[in-house]
C-alpha cells in the first residue's frame, strides 16, 4: 500500500497520458476549452494536451496522495513535500503556458535537490544525511556510509542528466515511459545495488 502510493502520481501521470493520447480529438478539445486552445501541427496539438492532462492528473493525485497521509496521520517524508512542491510549480506552468518543458525538466530539479542535499549535508553541516537516516536500522562504518552518500550524490546527478537527455533527444511518448519505467527501473537496479554493498559490512547478529 505504500509504496503504490509512493508512486501514485507517476503510475496516475502515465495513465493519463496514454489514456489522452489514444482520445486525440477529445484531449485537444477538452484542453482548449478549459485552458485555451494549443498551438502547433496537429500531432503537436495531441502530444502537448496529452502532457497538460496527464500534468493535472498527477497533481491531483499528488494532493490525493498528501491529504491521505495527512488523514491518517502518517508521516510525511520531506522528499514527498519537495515532490509534491515542484509538481504543482511546474505542472502548473506547464498548464498554464502550455509549455511541456517545465514538467519535463522536474525529475531532473528533484533529483539534482536531492543531491544538494546530500552534499550540503556533508560539507556545510558535517552530517551524512543518508547515515543519519538510517543508522537507526543499519550499523555500518563511518567511512561505508560516506561512500555510500557519494555514490548516491552522483547517482542523482546522473539521473538529472539522463532524463535531459532523453527528454531533448527524444520524442514525448520516449520520455513519458523513461520517466515512468526507466528513473524508476534505474534507481531500484541501484538500491540493490546498494543493499549489496552494505550486506558486506553487516555485523551478523548473534545467536539467543
Amino acid at each position: 500500500m505504500k509504496l503504490l502510493l509512493d508512486l501514485l502520481p507517476v503510475v496516475v501521470f502515465f495513465g493519463a497520458f496514454r489514456l489522452a493520447k489514444s482520445l486525440p480529438e477529445a484531449s485537444v478539445a477538452l484542453v482548449a476549452g478549459w485552458f485555451g486552445a494549443v498551438g502547433g501541427a496537429p500531432d503537436q496539438q495531441v502530444e502537448l494536451s496529452a502532457v497538460i492532462l496527464a500534468t493535472l492528473s498527477a497533481i491531483a493525485a499528488t494532493a490525493i496522495q498528501i491529504s491521505w497521509l495527512m488523514l491518517r496521520r502518517l508521516p510525511i517524508k520531506p522528499a514527498v513535500w519537495i515532490s509534491a512542491v515542484l509538481i504543482v510549480v511546474f505542472g502548473c506552468l506547464t498548464v498554464w503556458l502550455h509549455n511541456e518543458w517545465f514538467i519535463k525538466w522536474k525529475p531532473s530539479i528533484l533529483y539534482w535537490i536531492f543531491a544538494a542535499v546530500l552534499t550540503g549535508g556533508k560539507w556545510i553541516w558535517h552530517r551524512n544525511l543518508l547515515g543519519a537516516l538510517l543508522s537507526g536500522e543499519l550499523d555500518l562504518p563511518p567511512a561505508v556510509w560516506d561512500r555510500l552518500l557519494v555514490a548516491w550524490t552522483i547517482f542523482f546527478v546522473a539521473l538529472g542528466a539522463a532524463n535531459l537527455v532523453v527528454a531533448y533527444a527524444w520524442s514525448t511518448d520516449a520520455w513519458v515511459n523513461f520517466k515512468t519505467f526507466g528513473l524508476l527501473g534505474l534507481t531500484l537496479g541501484f538500491s540493490i545495488l546498494t543493499g549489496l554493498y552494505m550486506a558486506r559490512f553487516l555485523k551478523p547478529e548473534s545467536d539467543a
